[in-house]
């Protein structure tokens, strides 16, 4: 039986019926909206939900999107992904058309259902590790980017993706950025490995802590650096720096609240003249340091130059809540925003 969530009808924002495409708030619903329709995608592939049954349509169609093709994993089969083409009604009158996508590439999160679940989790393993580059479906998705990027251009492209989706939508845009190309990105609770220091209240502990471990992450990064050969070429975390990707997190996730903490720690060593510290510090991880030691790759997708947070500061219930990707479309929510921009 389908859960009450999986219907854009009974959960969906129905209030959004004319978007404002230069409106941040409708930005962000729509993408949220097309990431929803990745995951009842592979809900209506698990229950053999076709034609008139299927759940998942009115997640794109409401917004005039269509599904170009979805995105499938190698290794189970399961649609991890989607690209959408925008098809406005001709007959539409609407001034803000020029800020909307061509195409929004859209990718899920895990899904605990026993159809998926050991390979979305094999995956978050993978992300843990610092490997998720390393791994097939991350190949296929760089690919639909790329191809879709060379056919209309990077900006008609939008990324967008929630949780273990938004990791792979980070590598994605990051993997472009690199390379010049800046996708505008939708990134909804991005995980960010370490520990949930946000939690602490002391400010001055909290603050500690971080200065402690980024003088340490400094420290390290230096003494790597010292036994390998100069590079004169552009550091590639400087060259991501034009890249600002939208990140939406809520205080309640500890799976990405730690961005909050992330920007606003780095801010406050740049004020204390402590910048050239955090940008050691920032560029590196320590569980990547290590594995640079031992001469293993590692690829930590969390750290990154710039971007605009956009934080849920509306109470949530209990943790699925504050993590689910319903609550980035409700109507009322109270939100704060701040724009990052380092080198």
């Amino acid at each position: 039986m389908a859960s009450e969530r999986e219907s854009f009808d009974l959960s969906g924002p129905l209030h959004l019926t004319y978007v404002l495409w230069d409106n941040p708030y409708h930005r962000m619903s729509v993408a949220a909206c097309l990431v929803q329709g990745v995951y009842i995608l592979e809900r209506d592939r698990q229950e053999k939900r076709e034609g008139s049954d299927a759940l998942a349509p009115p997640w794109w169609k409401f917004f005039h999107f269509q599904l170009l093709r979805p995105l499938v994993d190698d290794v189970d089969s399961s649609i991890f992904g989607a690209i959408y083409e925008f098809k406005p009604p001709s007959s539409q009158s609407n001034d803000t058309l020029y800020r909307s996508p061509r195409y929004v590439i859209a990718f899920r999160g895990t899904l605990t259902k026993a159809h998926s679940v050991s390979r979305d989790v094999e995956l978050d393993i993978h992300f843990i590790r610092q490997g998720l580059h390393q791994t097939s479906r991350s190949n296929i998705a760089i690919q639909a980017v790329r191809n879709t990027v060379a056919t209309v251009g990077d900006s008609n492209v939008w990324l967008a993706g929630h949780s273990l989706g938004s990791a792979m939508a980070m590598l994605t845009g990051k993997t472009m950025a690199k390379n010049g190309m800046f996708i505008e990105s939708f990134l909804f609770n991005p995980p960010f490995v370490s520990a949930p220091l946000e939690k602490i209240k002391d400010e001055r502990v909290k603050h500690g802590i971080r200065f402690a471990g980024s003088v340490i992450t400094a420290g390290l990064t230096l003494a790597m650096k010292a036994k390998q050969p100069k590079d004169l070429s552009l550091d590639p975390f400087t060259a991501l720096s034009a890249w600002v990707p939208c990140l939406f997190v809520n205080p309640s996730d500890h799976i990405c609240s730690e961005y909050m903490g992330y920007f606003e720690h780095r801010r406050k060593m740049e004020d204390i003249g402590a910048g050239v510290i955090e940008r050691l510090a920032t560029q590196n991880s320590l569980g990547g340091l290590l594995m640079s030691a031992f001469g293993k790759e590692s690829e930590p997708l969390h750290l990154i130059p710039s971007a605009s947070l956009t934080v849920n500061a509306t109470p949530a219930s209990d943790f699925k809540e504050a993590h689910g990707i319903h609550q980035w479309w409700k109507p009322d929510l109270r939100l704060e925003y701040k724009v990052y921009n380092y080198k």
